[in-house]
């Protein structure tokens, strides 16, 4: 579905990210881990067309994006949960989950949205509150809420626990279990790497800008020199 084909992008002078390639398959759960500032958030921006790479090539459903604009990927199907969330802080829950479908013509919007408030049952509670008010566990399933609105196939999700209390980290990642097991091809970057190896088909670890491991989930959550890196082992 995706193939990231060696891209390196750079923030001025910085070489932030060296010659990347990795694919995520149909219906797959595929994650990038690495220590803060490795270049995952970089790569998810890259791939979202907020970045662009001086080389190499994007593909998604064997078509080229690497200089097609964001909002345009949203129609194509990518659809990109930031991190640090980023609700529309002054609109409310149904207005910013509307936002989601803006780019959206068919009939289904309002099935979609009972779908969301199926699945967090929280934001129909908080439905006209304002989105600023919400705490961030509940920013966090507005942001995936609204995300899942464009009905995207490939869903990427950059730190969903990141500030988030262990119970909450749960919640989430069980839900993002749920939508793979539903059919929606996931892209994780999460700082929680147990976690994130726990629900990957596979994953790439990532120091410096590269890539320096690749495997399925299982056998780097067994892997000596992740435990080591990553897990506390």
């Amino acid at each position: 579905m995706l193939k990231v084909n060696d891209i390196n992008v750079y923030y001025g002078n910085i070489h932030a990210i060296k010659g990347v390639s990795f694919e995520v398959n149909s219906g797959e759960t595929v994650s990038l881990i690495g220590a803060n500032g490795a270049g995952k958030s970089t790569i998810l921006q890259t791939v979202s067309g907020l970045l662009r790479s001086k080389t190499g090539f994007i593909e998604f459903m064997g078509e080229d994006i690497s200089h097609i604009e964001p909002f345009s990927l949203v129609t194509k199907g990518i659809a990109h949960v930031p991190e640090g969330r980023r609700v529309f802080l002054h609109m409310s829950v149904k207005e910013n989950l509307e936002m989601g479908a803006f780019t959206r013509k068919d009939k289904e919007i309002e099935k979609d949205l009972s779908g969301v408030f199926q699945r967090f049952p929280r934001l129909k509670e908080r439905l006209n509150q304002e989105a600023g008010t919400l705490s961030g566990g509940e920013q966090q399933m507005l942001a995936m809420g609204r995300a899942l609105m464009s009905r995207p196939k490939l869903l990427i999700l950059d730190e969903p626990s990141m500030g988030l209390a262990p119970i909450l980290v749960q919640q989430i990642f069980d839900i993002i279990r749920e939508l793979n097991k539903g059919g929606t091809t996931i892209l994780l970057v999460e700082q929680n790497a147990e976690m994130a190896l726990r629900i990957s088909n596979r994953a790439y670890v990532l120091e410096s800008g590269k890539v320096v491991l690749s495997g399925t989930g299982k056998d780097l959550a067994e892997s000596d020199t992740v435990k080591k890196a990553y897990l506390g082992g």
